[in-house]
């Protein structure tokens, strides 16, 4: 699912002035070159306000935001309202971890396949788009050729999903799970854990009943192909799916077919290099479970059984 691409826009979210001091206790940690903890101290240095500002790099904290990528097309963890915003799960999570930092947590649109490719080259700071976190992406490796194709990233957890299968209501053509859709097509959405599942189970069908699969950019061209009749089923995220079969056509469009597979974690892709960014963020994602907060968004956007105790480092296997 999940969950890869960029996304930009800015979700209803305050931006707080960093006014005051920043309270610092401990010295600073000089290292090696790119190392950003060179500007970390020992404790949060609370500034105007947001009680983990202290723990950004400066750079961040004088730049006032973090450039969000994100796949801003997948409902409801992540889309445009009428007036062009992202809105959704990630937008809410990511406003009530800005309040924490005190920073702006700006979202910038893309697909998301490209999304590990513009975090590497620094278009985006992190990339949060219902991105799975897992090995291949902590190591920059290829699900299907197991080779290296860039530099890999880590992640900060924050939910777990699982993957989906759809179809139109009332039309199921048979299909109760991955094992029948050989001789069916799917649609997807290209460089997510639905579309590599689609690949794999490809493999295992006999000759003369190929399983067709139709790669998208996002996944409402996915939906949009599905609701026409141009293939027999679709796939993506547990959240998203259940999303679109209760919203699209008024709930008269689509229907769930099989269980969830491949529950994993969530994650906010960023890259190994910036170890004081994603500690930052994993205090900020913390902070804001156990507020309470956490769980309040989780409820509004119908993810709540996907809720974690407790944000990690690179949870996926």
């Amino acid at each position: 699912m999940t969950a890869s691409s960029t996304r930009r826009r800015n979700a209803a979210h305050s931006r707080l002035a960093a006014a005051g001091a920043i309270a610092v206790a401990g010295t600073l940690l000089l290292t090696g070159c790119g190392d950003q903890t060179k500007d970390k101290t020992k404790d949060s240095g609370s500034v105007g306000g947001a009680p983990l500002a202290g723990k950004l790099p400066k750079d961040i904290r004088d730049k006032g935001k973090i450039e969000v990528g994100s796949d801003i097309a997948y409902a409801p963890v992540e889309f445009k309202d009428s007036s062009g915003n992202a809105v959704g799960l990630d937008p809410d999570l990511a406003a009530a971890m800005g309040k924490q930092l005190g920073v702006t947590l700006e979202f910038q649109n893309g697909t998301f396949d490209g999304l590990l490719t513009g975090l590497r080259s620094g278009r985006y700071d992190i990339a949060m788009s219902a991105m799975t976190d897992n090995k291949n992406r902590q190591q920059g490796v290829d699900p299907d050729t197991g080779k290296k194709v860039g530099e890999g990233v880590d992640f900060v957890d924050y939910l777990t999903a699982g993957v989906s299968i759809y179809t139109r209501k009332g039309d199921t053509q048979g299909i109760n799970g991955w094992s029948d859709l050989c001789g069916k097509k799917i649609a997807v959405e290209r460089g997510t854990v639905s579309n590599d599942l689609a690949k794999q189970e490809a493999k295992k069908c006999p000759s003369g009943k190929k399983l067709t699969i139709e790669p998208f950019d996002d996944d409402q061209q996915s939906q949009t192909r599905l609701r026409s009749g141009g293939v027999d089923a679709a796939s993506s995220d547990f959240p998203v799916a259940a999303y679109a079969v209760k919203t699209s056509g008024g709930g008269k469009d689509f229907q769930l077919v099989g269980q969830q597979v491949e529950a994993a974690p969530y994650g906010i892709a960023v890259s190994k290099k910036a170890t004081q960014l994603r500690d930052a963020l994993q205090a900020a994602m913390n902070a804001v479970i156990k507020s309470g907060e956490y769980q309040k968004i989780l409820e509004k956007w119908g993810a709540q059984d996907g809720a974690v105790k407790e944000s990690v480092i690179n949870g996926g296997k």
